[in-house]
């Protein structure tokens, strides 16, 4: 494999991350046009999400099927092209019913990458945690791009563009794509960069079971943030704000980009000490940060929601470097899609629990509560897994 061959496949399956956490999160800021738009309550209205988010998830292990048994290369240009098709066809929705149709299939070719483009990373990377550390800032940027993107589109050219636009946009790259991999300027490999010594069972077994428990905690906490906080800044920040919706989705973004780069710095420390050390300490601090979070009503929100989106995601490298460790290579698509089913496909009730929660009480404030209790059992399962020996960059140091 070429150098440039792995800087592109770094690139695209980083752009394809971008994509897949973006289309998901374009109808959290949309939504709230809608609200005014056609009059309907915003819980009914954001309820037409969840089978997307749901679909997200589970629509992984049969991706990460494909992707093992067919072609991690082929599925990438598929969710290029899918997932930029379907969101051009919801920009054109006429009614809730459509919309809802159209946010399923969306996240149902959003699901691909995940399950397909992880493992494709983490056979071609000879520094794990640095790569998935990167890799998981471009994650972050969709995640970040989605609220200003939806925003600004939305105030500037109406809500459908925030579909339109940017499913052009993933068709074009999609394009692009394909031509390197005809050109022969993408390659894929059989083994691994970096290979590690195979675990016994025991371990394997322990640390699937404490992963289990993390992943559908952490993925409740990212799910519920993400999609919670253009409406909790709109509650708690509408007027400082200015009451436009590009204004929400502006400090949305701001609070994902500076809480991306906690990534990089968990990616690096995964290189350099121990992998369950890093995860355990970024699952235990979010709790004093969500404590402070909830009682805050003025601009510090806005750094305190950096700062939980940051430590949520912080442990992503490590998290994922751990699976790839316990995992076989020849099945790690399907571990991966088993693990993003937990992630994005059960813990959408995180999701689920925004409409519930601002119906009974009419704000959100009560979701902080949740989201403690959520990182508090992370912290115990994390502790849980087997111990290990410190990685080879810290014992050379």
């Amino acid at each position: 494999m070429t150098r440039w061959s792995g800087h592109l496949t770094l690139g695209f399956a980083g752009v394809a991350h971008s994509f897949a956490h973006l289309f998901v999160l374009l109808y959290a800021t949309v939504v709230l046009a809608l609200e005014r738009e056609w009059g309907l309550p915003y819980a009914e209205l954001f309820a037409l999400s969840i089978p997307g988010t749901v679909m997200f998830g589970i629509a992984a292990i049969p991706a990460g099927w494909l992707g093992d048994r067919w072609s991690g290369t082929g599925m990438m240009a598929i969710s290029f092209f899918g997932g930029g098709a379907t969101a051009v066809l919801t920009g054109f929705a006429q009614t809730p019913l459509a919309i809802g149709i159209g946010l399923t299939v969306l996240g149902t070719f959003a699901a691909i990458y995940h399950p397909v483009g992880i493992p494709w990373l983490v056979k071609h990377a000879v520094n794990r945690g640095r790569a998935l550390g990167i890799n998981g800032v471009f994650g972050s940027a969709g995640t970040a791009a989605a609220a200003l993107v939806a925003g600004a589109l939305t105030d500037l050219f109406g809500w459908r563009a925030a579909f339109i636009v940017p499913g052009l946009v993933s068709i074009g790259i999609g394009t692009a794509f394909v031509i390197a991999v005809r050109r022969g300027l993408i390659r894929e490999t059989t083994e691994d960069a970096a290979p590690e010594p195979t675990p016994a069972k025991a371990d394997m077994r322990r640390a699937f079971g404490a992963l289990a428990v993390t992943v559908l905690c952490t993925g409740l906490i990212y799910q519920a943030t993400a999609f919670a906080l253009p409406k909790i800044f709109a509650e708690r920040l509408g007027s400082f704000l200015g009451g436009g919706v590009v204004g929400i989705g502006g400090v949305v973004t701001f609070s994902y980009v500076v809480g991306a780069m906690a990534q990089i710095i968990g990616g690096e420390l995964s290189d350099r000490y121990r992998l369950k050390s890093i995860y355990v300490t970024s699952q235990v601090l979010q709790l004093p940060v969500l404590l402070v979070a909830f009682t805050l009503h003025n601009p510090a929100l806005i750094g305190a929601a950096a700062m939980m989106v940051g430590l949520n995601v912080a442990g992503q490298p490590a998290e994922n470097a751990l699976l790839a460790r316990y995992a076989p290579p020849a099945w790690r698509g399907r571990v991966f899609g088993a693990k993003f089913v937990l992630t994005f496909g059960v813990s959408t009730a995180g999701v689920a629990l925004i409409p519930i929660i601002h119906a009974m009480t009419g704000r959100l404030d009560v979701l902080f509560l949740a989201l403690f209790a959520f990182a508090a059992i992370a912290g115990l399962a994390a502790s849980r897994l087997p111990a290990e020996p410190a990685p080879r960059s810290a014992a050379a140091d």
